[in-house]
Order: structure tokens, then C-alpha cells, then sequence
């Protein structure tokens, strides 16, 4: 069993910056890429950011590249996401979640555990 928790939520100004961690148990963390999602209210879960297992590949969705910034550190089994000059239309709920495999995929059936999710407000 894998637990996946999500930290470094909270309330923050458009324009400013705010980094998310996503602590993972497990002996393997490096074998399996990792992604970001994020649900806004009334709204489904949609793809924010992933990462391979050695942190050479990345894959944004369009609405946020160039803004945020996805990163790992395998020896502390953490991923991050970096937000910068984050708009009110990023807030969301947004989940960590562990890939099946090392390889990255926008797509949610391609990661098997996830974690509870942390509240990010932008305010205006």
C-alpha cells in the first residue's frame, strides 16, 4: 500500500507564489512517475503537471505552463509543484497522485494511488 499526503495548501494572492510537497511511502518512489490534478468546485478533476521517475520528463496542461513548475527529490520520496503567479481561476483541490509506471500520462486511469488533496485559494 502506498499513502501519498499532500502539504503547502492555503490561501494566497494572484501574482504571488506557493509550492505544494507530496510526501510518498514506499522503498520504489523513484520507479514511478508522478502527476498533479486539481478539481475546482462544480467542476472535474483535471491534469496539472507530471514527471517521470528520474525527473527528466515533464508535461503541463496548457493552462499552467510557464507558471508552474513540477519537481521531485527521490531520496526524500517528494514531489513538488512550484506555483507562481498563480490566478484566481487556480483554485482548486489539488491531488498528488503515483503513475503506474515510470513513464508520464495526462491521463487519470494511468495513476493508481492518490492522496486526500489540498485546498489552494487565489485570491483577486
Amino acid at each position: 500500500q502506498v499513502h501519498l499526503v499532500e502539504s503547502g495548501g492555503g490561501l494566497v494572492q494572484a501574482g504571488g507564489s506557493l509550492r505544494l510537497s507530496c510526501a510518498a511511502s514506499g522503498r520504489t518512489f523513484s520507479s514511478y512517475a508522478m502527476g498533479w490534478f486539481r478539481q475546482a468546485p462544480g467542476k472535474e478533476r483535471e491534469f496539472v503537471a507530471t514527471i517521470s521517475g528520474n525527473g527528466v520528463t515533464t508535461r503541463y496542461a496548457d493552462s499552467v505552463k510557464g507558471r508552474f513548475t513540477i519537481s521531485r527529490d527521490n531520496a526524500k520520496n517528494t514531489v513538488y509543484l512550484q506555483m507562481n503567479s498563480p490566478k484566481p481561476e487556480d483554485t482548486a483541490i489539488y491531488y498528488c497522485a503515483r503513475g503506474r509506471s515510470f513513464l508520464i500520462s495526462p491521463a487519470e486511469d494511468r495513476y493508481d494511488y492518490w492522496g486526500q488533496g489540498t485546498q489552494v485559494t487565489v485570491s483577486s
